[in-house]
């Protein structure tokens, strides 16, 4: 399978299914010499493991990270980092009745026209097992941008209708491991959590938003014309499990607007040129402007749910489903962490290119 690799020079490679031996990865451009937390990429991951609470799916892995290669004495020496991390509590019968079967909203249909083959258990490569990778190797370009004094925070905003409902400003982002949804309006979080019981109950799913903010980036990030900041952030949002839509600033809000009402305008202020306001998310042109940047990213909901469902299998013969396994009511919450992984992993590319540049 190809374009398993995503960056231009901060780059992560994945490999690995669901119910294998391992998921891994390699990382590689990441600069030498940069000390690594190891406590800190284990609790990255522990904020995406599944078992965190009622509200994930059950299954048991303690995603205990095992690096092979491009780090000695605690610190990066410039080679690529290789990584693996064991599959442990896989349970490949649960997925027995599905090898002959296409379930709804699935890949299965999709992969096995492709390549003519397909790993059913639990999904093989297409299950969201693969995210673990992104989130350590996101955690090594958030150990990157630390240097840099650049932070990524990401959060739950919505899930299902019920959005958080204090303005950005209001929140405390501190507080968003407060919460078993990871949604900082506290107020909000526990209405969600009322839903997802209630969907748990009824065998049912649901979707939900994640925003996220990146504080303190330079201007000057993005490379016009196709690899544009926002483009970058974009296909790297789209590439997560279950994404279904993007958007920066104000985003689709911003087509019912006015000119007069969206333009940032330009002042000048003691730290320099900046915008009055932000409705541009911090990139224009393409290329970051130096405000802060953020943008929503929508999940569609878990196409795995219990309920009775019809489909068809490989023959075309119409089938009653009922999806046995674990799987969680809503992907978001354990989403969080992936999306901050993308999104540091390609600030901390921009970076490097942009490097290139002014170093020369």
């Amino acid at each position: 399978m190809a374009d398993n690799t995503f960056g231009k020079l901060f780059k992560l490679t994945t490999f690995g299914e669901s119910h294998g031996a391992a998921i891994g990865g390699v990382v590689d451009g990441c600069p030498p010499g940069l000390e690594i937390d190891f406590d800190f990429i284990q609790n990255e991951l522990n904020r995406r493991k599944p078992g965190q609470s009622e509200f994930t799916t059950p299954r048991q892995e303690m995603d205990e990270l095992e690096f092979l290669s491009g780090i000695f004495e605690g610190k990066t020496t410039g080679t690529p980092i290789g990584f693996i991390i064991r599959n442990k509590d896989a349970k490949s019968d649960d997925y027995d009745n599905l090898k002959d079967v296409y379930r709804p909203s699935h890949a299965d249909f999709t992969y096995e026209k492709k390549y003519g083959i397909r790993d059913h258990r639990g999904g093989g490569r297409a299950s969201a097992r693969e995210t673990a990778v992104r989130v350590v190797g996101g955690a090594i370009a958030k150990m990157f941008l630390l240097k840099q004094d650049v932070g990524v925070i990401a959060f739950v905003s919505q899930i299902g209708s019920i959005r958080i409902e204090n303005e950005l400003e209001e929140l405390s982002i501190k507080s968003v491991e407060e919460s078993l949804l990871r949604c900082p309006d506290l107020q909000s979080s526990a209405k969600m959590e009322a839903y997802l019981e209630e969907l748990s109950k009824k065998k049912d799913s649901t979707g939900g938003i994640i925003s996220c903010m990146i504080e303190n980036s330079p201007a000057g990030l993005g490379e016009p014309v196709f690899d544009k900041l926002h483009a970058d952030l974009g296909k790297a949002m789209l590439s997560i499990n279950a994404v279904k839509g993007f958007e920066y600033g104000f985003g689709f809000e911003s087509a019912a607007m006015k000119g007069s009402e969206l333009n940032d305008s330009f002042i000048k202020t003691e730290d320099g040129i900046r915008t009055e306001t932000n409705f541009s998310g911090g990139i224009q042109g393409g290329i970051s402007n130096g405000e802060s940047i953020y943008f929503n990213v929508a999940f569609k909901p878990v196409a795995s749910i219990s309920s009775k469902q019809t489909t068809v299998n490989k023959s075309g013969e119409e089938v009653d489903l009922e999806i046995e396994g674990r799987h969680d009511p809503c992907v978001v919450p354990r989403a969080v962490p992936i999306v901050e992984a993308m999104a540091a992993m390609v600030i901390a590319d921009h970076l490097l290119r942009q490097n290139a540049y002014t170093k020369l």
